[in-house]
């Protein structure tokens, strides 16, 4: 019975606790704001840098890089063995647009500051994918490619122009 009179005492320190417990959570706020704002920066930046840089780069591949090296490749088993890696490469570009295709909703909200729930296993494929495709592209057709174009100068010129040519004209106008 000596408890009872000290039972109200005992429900403000329980209050307390509480109180001090949401406090402490309210002082993480700050930094989760400041992670919040960082991801939604990242979002719109990685969607920036895939339709800007990303998709730009799987066309001036396709349509200068790849044609320039099929247009000079010697006929025969060099020409075939040219053709099925681009034919790779340009489905790995296209397996790679598709990933995107399925996180860039996703992104999109992220970037608005939407809550969203990101598709973990999707994004580590894109990744995955792109990793891939880079390595592969670096260590077998950029060689190859570097190896066929140097053969003739004026291959290596035309391709160094019309990739300038390019660059020209999807500038921004200064106006």
């Amino acid at each position: 019975m000596s408890n009872i009179p000290n039972a109200p005492i005992t429900n403000f320190s329980h209050c307390h606790e509480g109180i001090l417990r949401q406090l402490k959570a309210m002082e993480a706020l700050p930094a989760q704001a400041l992670a919040a704002e960082r991801a939604r920066q990242a979002a719109e930046s990685t969607r920036n840098f895939f339709r800007d840089v990303i998709f730009n780069h799987h066309e001036e591949e396709e349509r200068v890089l790849f044609e320039a090296v099929l247009a000079s490749a010697e006929p025969g088993a060099e020409l075939a063995h040219v053709k099925v890696i681009t034919d790779r490469l340009t489905r790995e570009h296209r397996q790679i647009e598709a990933l995107w295709a399925k996180l860039e909703p996703q992104l999109k909200k992220m970037a608005k500051g939407q809550s969203v729930a990101i598709d973990l296993a999707a994004m580590q494929q894109l990744v995955n994918a792109y990793q891939a495709h880079a390595a592969f592209e670096e260590a077998l057709f950029l060689p190859l490619s570097e190896t066929i174009l140097s053969r003739n100068s004026n291959h290596m010129a035309a391709l160094g122009l019309s990739l300038h040519v390019r660059h020209i004209t999807q500038a921004p106008s200064p106006t």
